[in-house]
């Protein structure tokens, strides 16, 4: 359930795989994506168990409408029976709140700042990579008072760069934003290493600890990947820090 879990002094973060949920195939078993065909119901009943299995309150974390863009929202509640907004990145400083991001190939990033007290979750896409997402992220953490050379981040499991085969415009498209992104597949095509892109931006925004990928997506049967099985569960990042849950 809870495939990797890291804590760096006060902070927190946990990343799931696929099993021991409640979903039916081909979402089997713990997809927590609520916009991918599967049953509303197992999606809550497999976000309950995700988060009491971190010792967090189910009904405390927040969710975003993922869109492949670079806003940021600050959120200092859940949003209830609101909409979530069309952000990929989210940013609180309270500690009775866990933060969320789903994927199945794009990289879950989360960071975090104990000593100032900002955590953050961000999804970042191969197209939200290219919009920097990932100093977005920063730069709205930065104003909250985070310090980037204090800052932590783990990138969760993903598809890697060896496995991430695009067409070769497309590649030099990605490049040229973010040459680290450059990559070839393991059988000697074009590729993106998305991963690597939002490293080198971590790096660039001054934030030297960078942990992770933890697993490549395309190749774990243990993960969910979009680019593998195409209508397939999402995976979920959680982030908090230490304090009420």
């Amino acid at each position: 359930m809870i495939g990797h879990r890291t804590s760096a002094n006060g902070a927190h973060f946990a990343f799931t795989d696929r099993w021991g949920g409640v979903s039916a195939v081909p979402y089997d078993s713990l997809n927590l994506g609520g916009a991918v065909g599967d049953d509303p119901a197992a999606v809550q009943a497999n976000r309950g168990l995700a988060a009491r299995a971190l010792g967090r309150d189910p009904a405390r974390v927040v969710w975003m409408n993922q869109v492949h863009g670079r806003e940021v929202a600050v959120v200092h509640e859940p949003w209830g029976d609101a909409e979530p907004p069309a952000v990929d990145a989210v940013v609180t400083t309270r500690t009775d709140l866990t933060l969320g991001v789903l994927t199945a190939d794009c990289v879950p990033v989360l960071l975090a700042d104990p000593v100032a007290g900002v955590v953050a979750a961000a999804h970042a896409g191969r197209p939200g990579m290219a919009a920097g997402i990932a100093t977005a992220a920063i730069e709205t953490m930065i104003t909250l008072g985070a310090d980037p050379g204090r800052t932590t981040a783990v990138l969760g499991p993903a598809v890697c760069g060896k496995c991430y085969e695009v067409p070769d415009s497309l590649r030099a498209e990605v490049a040229a934003i973010e040459p680290a992104a450059y990559a070839e597949t393991s059988w000697g095509t074009p590729a993106v290493d998305v991963a690597a892109g939002v490293r080198a931006q971590l790096l660039r925004a001054g934030v030297r600890a960078v942990e992770g990928p933890v697993a490549c997506t395309l190749e774990s049967a243990d993960h969910f990947s979009y680019r593998r099985d195409k209508v397939t569960g999402r995976l979920a990042g959680y982030a908090w820090l230490d304090g009420a849950r």
